[in-house]
């Protein structure tokens, strides 16, 4: 499938949803870094996280959520447009434009690719984005600006302009959601948060919380429970404002948790959008015993939380082990939610999950899935997971492969969620199956990036 980028025609109306007289609000809460692992509902030893925990009490937990890249920015472009990244060439994250090119990357997601935000603002949707963006960089100041991809209104980092502060992310959205509740317009907004990214933004106060752990535990578990604390605000907001019942909030993150890999000392970093903090020495996010961290494609780098509460619509207190949900459903999930057609002539990559998070279970996925990434070879000594180039999931099984298709393993995603029993020996039929499969899907994607995604600075070359 050809993504073209020039202007979608967005011939959008609103279809019959008897069950939602009401357009449901939609806030959308992107960890950035979050393992699965992380979260004292999932078991952790000593993360707090009371208010994520009360999501998965008042709805339902989805363990098989997986994210379209071990890595932000494809992660990212993933939600925004319900395509694989690869569609577009943003293959890593966005960085400056000498590197960018040398990886035949992009500077920026086109503002005119399909985008679940720009979908909902014309269907009549108040949109917002706060936190993180990433789909551009503050190193690149001529890149498009958030407010150019279908937001009324943003604060962000990672992004060209002036660099919202890390911990003012949830003020802005509760002033967002009064302003929206007193206009009588439903909303959809993105919480993107930069926690636990590096470098870690500490205040002494969640400090104090965990003083009796080691220093990088410390360290860790306080930003983790200060971004809690701030998704605590917002639920706030909506319970005050009596419209929790009218709004889906689901929390999940970009991929899964960073890990030094190199041994580094503990000590400050300094990040250009976002200031000093504390380098990934503290690193020390979990993934729930899923192989791989952070820029892996087995399931430690891309198996996330993801966890969907709304009143009365999904259940309580519930956890699905079995369904298989990609980001690439976030946006016809979303535009099937708040009754919006998708545009004549757009085709996501993904499939509506409407009917799974109200409680119909789907352990089959139907619609393949497949990643791309840039990752070492042979495979490296310290990152024993990260060899990984393409994958893909069809049905039950998921296939992983290095950057040529010469190594390959083979696991039954459905019986063996924690991948493992490599299968490649016993079932050669469905490793050719799968690369042929995956040899299509290259077919498929552009050699280079086009159209209107490059910066001025690529003249300077």
């Amino acid at each position: 499938m050809n993504v073209s980028i020039k202007p979608f025609l967005l011939l959008l109306g609103v279809c019959s949803l008897p069950a939602f007289a009401d357009r449901p609000n939609i806030l959308f809460i992107f960890a950035d870094d979050w393992g699965w692992g992380d979260l004292s509902c999932h078991g952790h030893p000593y993360v707090k996280s009371p208010n994520i925990d009360r999501l998965a009490e008042e709805g339902t937990d989805f363990y098989r959520f997986s994210v379209a890249s071990g890595v932000c920015s494809p992660s990212r472009t993933a939600v925004m447009t319900g395509h694989f990244p690869a569609r577009y060439n943003i293959d890593g994250h966005f960085a400056w434009v000498p590197s960018n090119a040398r990886r035949n990357m992009p500077d920026w997601l086109s503002p005119n690719a399909p985008l679940v935000s720009r979908m909902l603002q014309e269907s009549g949707y108040a949109t917002a984005h706060y936190g993180k963006w990433h789909l551009a960089n503050n190193m690149i100041p001529d890149s498009p600006l958030p407010n150019e991809y279908g937001y009324h209104e943003y604060g962000a980092f990672n992004c060209a302009g002036e660099q919202i502060p890390v911990h003012e992310d949830s003020e802005q959205v509760v002033a967002f959601i009064e302003k929206s509740h007193r206009a009588g317009k439903p909303f959809f907004i993105n919480l993107w948060l930069h926690e636990p990214h590096t470098p870690f933004h500490t205040v002494p106060k969640y400090r104090w919380r965990f003083r009796d752990l080691p220093e990088k535990d410390n360290i860790y578990a306080s930003v983790l429970s200060h971004a809690d604390d701030r998704i605590g605000e917002v639920l706030d907001a909506l319970d005050r404002l009596e419209i929790a019942d009218d709004t889906l909030v689901i929390f999940s993150s970009d991929n899964g948790p960073a890990r030094d890999s190199r041994g580094v000392e503990l000590g400050l970093m300094h990040d250009t959008a976002t200031g000093a903090g504390y380098n990934i020495a503290a690193a020390k996010g979990i993934t729930g015993r899923r192989k791989g961290y952070k820029a892996a494609l087995f399931e430690g780098g891309i198996g996330v939380p993801f966890i969907a509460r709304w009143p009365g619509k999904i259940a309580a207190g519930e956890i699905d082990r079995d369904s298989i949900i990609s980001a690439v459903d976030l946006l016809p999930t979303f535009c099937a939610i708040a009754g919006v057609s998708l545009p004549k002539g757009y085709q996501p990559d993904g499939v509506s999950q409407l009917d799974t998070l109200l409680g119909e279970k789907a352990p089959i996925r139907k619609k393949p899935l497949y990643w791309k990434m840039a990752s070492a070879w042979p495979i490296p000594e310290n990152r024993p997971y990260h060899w990984v180039s393409y994958a893909t999931v069809d049905k039950n099984w998921k296939l992983l492969a290095n950057r040529d298709l010469s190594y390959f393993e083979l696991y039954d995603i459905v019986a063996d969620p924690l991948e493992k029993k490599d299968l490649k020996g016993s079932r050669p039929e469905a490793v050719e199956e799968l690369l042929d499969s995956i040899r299509s899907w290259q077919s498929e994607l552009p050699v280079k990036p086009t159209g209107d995604v490059f910066s001025a600075e690529r003249a300077e070359l």
